[in-house]
């Protein structure tokens, strides 16, 4: 009998404060392992820009990390492709000591795969047992094409690499899926040949795995809360007779003396490198308060009304988690404020569709001020109020564009968030809107190119 050890994690986030505890059962189990092999994947999302030292490093500081964990593949979550512009995400890798597999993301101008990611690889172990291992990320066929990227559907790729991985007589497929559960289950159904997947993308938790169509689901939650780890045991002809997977909580694992001084060092470490690089000199304090009369969201508006030249806007107050003070502003300022992974969009739609969207901004308005959110690009803790940039309403449920009575028949522009597109509150964005998603500048970048136009140094 052949015994393999696979330990993984998924959707780290950038959480630092679990790494060190992570880094320590990860080397104590390769040290003390007992199975013939050991292996060690990432499933993606490794990286989350509202963590400074992420935003500052562009995500090297993550990479540098996982370098000492010594990872035998990874694949990458939409935080690294989505959340990385076309020239960072293509050497976020450079110096890695492990590879990236991505079997669905090409390059959208020369149609080959991403230059620094392979389709699979193939590991041969001391009993000459060749376990293939596939990686996919979601394919969000709305972004990745804005920053030059071709990224294909599971479906077109998915027989084309396992085709490849068969004629090289693989004895084991592992799968490394940012695809999220449903689709994990799905390719269970549909691929029973797949051996292993281990899932990301939903941050689902399989405390002990889930058994699909004889295929094996793993995943570890998030934010490095869990670290999964999965059994393998296979027979002389190298075909698999048992596999299990079980998670380990990373709180219940010890802390020791230096933990907390080394996750505050990397805090710190960020907050210094981004408090480094000036902006603009703004001459009075900006309040967190959008009643205020010089709300730091009026300023946003101004800023994604001149980025879009749109003729109305819209955003809501939960974006700003702070006010801005009177004098220097650096980028720790920006990040602090605007640590989301959100972009600016702009939005083209008949004025009947205007007024359409905006009954549903209303009609929810008093649900989402103190709606909790998270998730979507979104990295604070309420939606909040919605405000208003040329858009006025009457008693009679009349819009107003600029002072003038809206014409049903008349295109207007709209300045938005694409974060209002991929929420479910404004389903007319999705409908009926010409939706610009304006890559790759997030809204923090947006607003301190204005702040830095209008205030400079």
């Amino acid at each position: 009998m052949e015994t393999i050890k696979i330990m993984h994690t998924n959707d780290l986030h950038s959480h630092f404060e679990n790494f060190p505890k992570i880094k320590r059962f990860i080397d104590d189990s390769r040290k003390n392992h007992t199975e013939d092999e050991f292996l060690l994947f990432d499933i993606g999302d490794a990286m989350d820009r509202a963590h400074p030292l992420s935003e500052a490093t562009n995500g090297q500081a993550n990479i540098k990390w996982m370098d000492q964990l010594h990872y035998d593949a990874a694949t990458i979550g939409n935080n690294e492709g989505l959340g990385n512009s076309r020239e960072d995400l293509n050497h976020l890798y450079d110096n890695a000591n492990f590879p990236v597999i991505v079997g669905n993301l090409y390059d959208k101008k020369s149609q080959e795969l991403a230059k620094f990611v392979k389709p699979y690889i193939i590991i041969e172990t001391k009993a000459h047992t060749k376990i293939g291992v596939l990686g996919f990320t979601a394919p969000y066929i709305l972004t990745y094409p804005l920053l030059g990227w071709d990224i294909r559907l599971i479906q077109e790729m998915m027989p084309k690499w396992l085709d490849e991985l068969k004629k090289q007589k693989c004895d084991v497929i592992i799968l490394l899926s940012h695809l999220g559960v449903s689709m994990d289950r799905l390719i269970a159904k549909k691929r029973p040949e797949i051996d292993v997947i281990i899932g990301a993308h939903t941050h689902h938790l399989f405390k002990n795995g889930e058994m699909d169509n004889g295929v094996l689901l793993a995943a570890a939650g998030k934010y490095g809360y869990y670290v999964g780890t999965i059994n393998l045991t296979l027979d002389d002809d190298g075909h698999i007779v048992d596999k299990k997977a079980v998670t380990q909580q990373t709180s219940e694992l010890p802390e020791l003396d230096g933990d907390q001084d080394w996750i505050d060092a990397q805090f710190a470490k960020g907050e210094k490198l981004l408090d480094e690089k000036k902006v603009a000199n703004i001459p009075d304090d900006m309040s967190q308060d959008f009643q205020a009369d010089n709300a730091v969201i009026e300023e946003g508006l101004d800023a994604i009304m001149d980025y879009t030249h749109a003729d109305a806007g819209v955003l809501s107050s939960g974006l700003f988690l702070e006010s801005l003070h009177k004098g220097i502003i650096t980028e720790k300022d920006l990040h602090d404020i605007l640590p989301h992974a959100i972009h600016a969009m702009k939005t083209t739609m008949r004025g009947a569709d205007v007024w359409r969207l905006i009954m549903e901004m209303e009609k929810n308005r008093p649900y989402l001020r103190n709606h909790q959110q998270k998730g979507q690009g979104f990295r604070g803790k309420i939606f909040g109020e919605l405000v208003y940039r040329g858009i006025t309403i009457d008693e009679k449920r009349n819009v107003y564009i600029n002072g003038k009575e809206l014409q049903m028949d008349q295109e207007y522009s709209l300045a938005l968030l694409d974060h209002y597109l991929f929420v479910p509150y404004f389903p007319s964005i999705e409908i009926v809107g010409q939706n610009e998603i304006l890559y790759p500048k997030f809204l923090r970048n947006v607003f301190g190119d204005y702040l830095s136009k209008k205030y400079p140094l």
